[in-house]
C-alpha cells in the first residue's frame, strides 16, 4: 500500500550493494500537477488467460547477445511465463528451465505499435521477485528506435531491481552520451521492508524539460537537460515495457541459493496527461 514518508540512501553500485550514507536532500518540493488517465490495464481477467493483446505484445526469443545485456533467459508467449492470476493482476514468472538453448524462461511485454505518448505521468503497482540474478523492470523505449537505434531513441528505466537487493529500487535514463553503465541513474532504499514482499507504486512525471521520479508518490530524483551529458531525446513518444529478465550485465548470474520460479506481480499500469 502507499506509504507517504521513506528514508532515501545513496547505494554503491555492485554486485554486492553496500549502502554508502543518506542522501539528505528532498529533491524538490512536490509538484502540484493534474492528471486525466488516458490509458490503463488492471489485468482483470480469467486466471491463466494473457494480457490483452489490444494492449500489449510479446518479446520472443533470446535477441542479440541477450537483448545487449548477456541475460540468459528466452522470452516466451507461454502463460506459464505470463499471465493473469484472476485476482487482477498480471504475473510474469521467470522458470529455471531448458527451452530453446536456454537455461531459463521468462516474458517481457510491451506496448510498441498499440501505445506511445510523450509526457505525462506513468506508473505501476508492483511486487517484485527476490533472488541473485533476477532483474525486473518497468520501462520505456522511444517509439521512434527502428529509425532511431538505442541510445539515439532514449530509454527511461521507470524501476530497476536486483534480486539480491530486495529494499532497493533504480529510476535511470539512456542516451547519447550517457547509457549502458554511464546512465543517469540513482537508487532508492527502503528505510524498512522490502520490494518483494508488499506492492509498491511506481512512477514518472514527465515534461518538456524534467523526468521526475516517485516510490510509493515520494519524490526522489529529477533529472532536466542540464544533468546529462549528452543529447536531452526525451521529446517524443515511447512505449512501455515489463520484464523480469535472468542474469545479465546489471545484476550478474543466478547462484545456487535463487529460488524458481520467481514471479513479479503486477497489479495495474496507467498512464495519465496533464490536465
Amino acid at each position: 500500500m502507499r506509504k507517504s514518508s521513506i528514508n532515501i540512501f545513496c547505494a554503491a553500485i555492485s554486485s554486492l550493494l553496500l549502502l554508502s550514507g543518506c542522501v539528505k536532500e528532498a529533491v524538490q518540493t512536490l509538484p502540484q500537477r493534474e492528471w486525466e488517465l488516458v490509458w490503463s490495464d488492471d489485468f482483470t481477467g480469467t486466471a491463466g488467460t494473457s494480457p490483452d493483446n489490444a494492449k500489449w505484445s510479446f518479446d520472443i526469443g533470446t535477441g542479440i547477445n541477450g537483448w545487449g545485456n548477456s541475460e540468459l533467459q528466452y522470452y516466451t508467449n507461454r502463460p506459464s511465463n505470463a499471465q493473469k492470476d484472476g485476482s487482477g493482476n498480471l504475473v510474469i514468472t521467470a522458470r529455471s528451465e531448458s527451452y530453446a538453448g536456454s537455461g531459463f524462461t521468462s516474458a517481457r511485454i510491451k506496448t510498441k505499435n498499440l501505445f506511445e505518448q510523450s509526457y505525462g505521468r506513468f506508473e505501476a503497482r508492483i511486487k517484485t521477485p527476490t533472488g541473485p540474478g533476477l532483474w525486473p523492470a518497468f520501462w520505456m523505449l522511444g517509439s521512434n528506435i527502428d529509425a532511431t537505434p538505442w541510445p539515439q531513441c532514449g530509454e527511461i528505466d521507470i524501476m530497476e531491481q536486483r534480486g539480491q537487493e530486495p529494499f532497493i529500487t533504480h529510476g535511470s535514463v539512456h542516451g547519447p552520451g550517457y547509457s549502458g553503465a554511464n546512465a543517469k541513474t540513482k537508487a532508492y532504499a527502503l528505510a524498512n521492508g522490502r520490494f518483494d514482499t508488499d506492492y509498491h507504486i511506481y512512477a514518472i512525471e514527465w515534461g518538456e524539460n524534467y523526468i521526475d521520479y516517485f516510490v510509493d508518490n515520494f519524490l526522489y530524483q529529477r533529472i532536466t537537460p542540464d544533468d546529462v551529458t549528452g543529447q536531452w531525446v526525451y521529446d517524443h513518444p515511447f512505449f512501455i515495457i515489463l520484464n523480469v529478465a535472468v542474469g545479465g550485465n546489471f545484476v550478474g548470474f543466478p547462484t545456487t541459493g535463487t529460488p524458481f520460479p520467481q514471479s513479479m506481480y503486477v497489479d495495474y499500469v496507467r498512464v495519465y496527461k496533464e490536465k
